[in-house]
């Protein structure tokens, strides 16, 4: 059965899904397999629970004609995404970059939602199998779709792109994310500039951060750059982000310096799609981050900034560089591990402790065998997040009003302090 009569059953289903634990009536549903599992071995359950096509690649499993074989199920999701994103002629955006994508993401969708229907990818879903699956969450109503593409090596941004075919992209930044698979600074810069290529090679549009060297000198020689950066004014003080943009002044719920350029790209997206400025201006001063990124938490007294969605030098440098810049009576410093730096590692958590060192902290807490590792004067270092949860309780009641930066990869999930106060 070829890509075209799979999207006819497809279209006759309500939705769709890889996973039976959330199967419901007539959905179709995607056997893919993991390290650890296959998804065909799930198909009569798929089909008891009220899926009305099965698409499977081992023929063991076809229990009856709602079961369609295929050669390769991801390969086939891939292929189904992109003819259904075909079907629907509406303008794609793509985003990727090292550091920002997902709140970006949620930003560009708050501005253009307020005067088209979107659909934009879900949480971080946005791997080989995650966009597909945001691809075919679109449906005739969506107006613009909005794609957050995230890799860890290279070519993996030039399938991605292949897959969704996007009019529009933008790179949030580059920086020293996921050194481990890309080799090098040199090797992610390459890796996420293949949204670029993409673009170029098919005459679609790229919109570029004018203060972003890197990304102008990359598309200097190429006509269809919509450049942004230069008409907003930044006030960042302790309580989150003011702004100016065409005379009007306004504030957001985000913290830190670094989300600028994130709120820059969003409006300039809007002020393309000729979204009003003032639902610009609302939409962005009512975005309030979530899922541990760049959030303001006020718990038992404390001013707690908890950005533990994800870490990289690059992030966690500019997470610090804030923080310096906070005014307050009591400072207090939680850092976790940050992964995938392959040999980079040592050199890059040492860097991180002797710039939080500098800071002056009045507590300074590292968690993780990367950071136990360190050397350090200030600090205090923790092998796990349970020595350091035994360690904080007793020592956070001497320090009242503190304003607490927390910070670490996914991994690390650093998030669970909060319930600890």
């Amino acid at each position: 059965m070829d890509i075209a009569a799979i999207h006819a059953l497809f279209t006759t289903c309500n939705s769709f899904t890889t996973d039976t634990r959330s199967i419901e009536k007539n959905m179709m549903y995607f056997a893919l397999k993991g390290e650890n599992f296959d998804g065909n071995t799930f198909t009569k359950e798929a089909l008891h629970k009220g899926a009305k096509y099965c698409i499977i690649d081992n023929p063991n499993f076809k229990i009856n004609e709602q079961c369609v074989v295929v050669g390769n199920v991801l390969e086939t999701l891939q292929k189904l995404a992109t003819y259904h994103r075909q079907q629907l002629h509406i303008p794609i955006i793509a985003l990727t970059g090292s550091n920002g994508k997902t709140t970006t993401k949620e930003l560009i969708d708050a501005v253009l939602s307020k005067q088209f229907k979107t659909t934009a990818t879900k949480g971080n879903l946005n791997n080989h199998i995650g966009v597909p699956l945001t691809l075919l969450s679109m449906t005739s109503q969506t107006e613009i779709g909005i794609v957050e593409m995230g890799a860890n090596h290279l070519k993996e941004i030039a399938l991605l792109s292949e897959i969704a075919q996007p009019n529009y992209g933008l790179i949030t930044n580059f920086g020293k994310a996921h050194l481990e698979g890309f080799g090098s600074e040199e090797g992610v810069v390459k890796g996420k500039s293949e949204l670029y290529q993409f673009l170029i090679k098919n005459n679609q549009h790229i919109f570029v951060n004018s203060n972003d060297h890197k990304q102008v000198n990359l598309t200097k020689d190429y006509s269809n750059v919509i450049a942004y950066g230069k008409d907003c004014n930044l006030v960042d003080t302790n309580n989150g982000l003011s702004m100016t943009y065409k005379g009007q002044s306004f504030k957001t719920q985000l913290t830190g310096s670094y989300n600028f350029s994130n709120i820059q790209a969003a409006i300039a997206i809007g002020n393309y799609f000729k979204v009003s400025t003032n639902q610009i201006i609302e939409a962005v001063s009512n975005y309030n981050p979530n899922n541990n990124r760049s959030q303001i938490i006020s718990k038992a007294g404390h001013t707690i900034i908890l950005d533990a969605y994800n870490a990289n030098p690059s992030s966690m440098k500019a997470a610090l560089e804030h923080f310096k810049q906070i005014n307050a009576a009591h400072k207090i410093i939680i850092l976790g591990d940050m992964l995938e730096l392959g040999s980079y590692s040592e050199e890059e958590h040492q860097n991180m402790v002797n710039l939080a060192e500098s800071l002056s902290a009045n507590l300074t807490l590292l968690v993780g065998p990367h950071f136990n590792s360190c050397t350090t004067n200030k600090a205090e270092t923790f092998i796990d997040f349970n020595a350091l949860v035994d360690y904080f309780k007793s020592h956070i009641s001497n320090l009242e009003n503190s304003t607490i930066l927390i910070k670490g990869s996914r991994g690390m999930a650093l998030e669970r302090l909060i319930d600890t106060f």
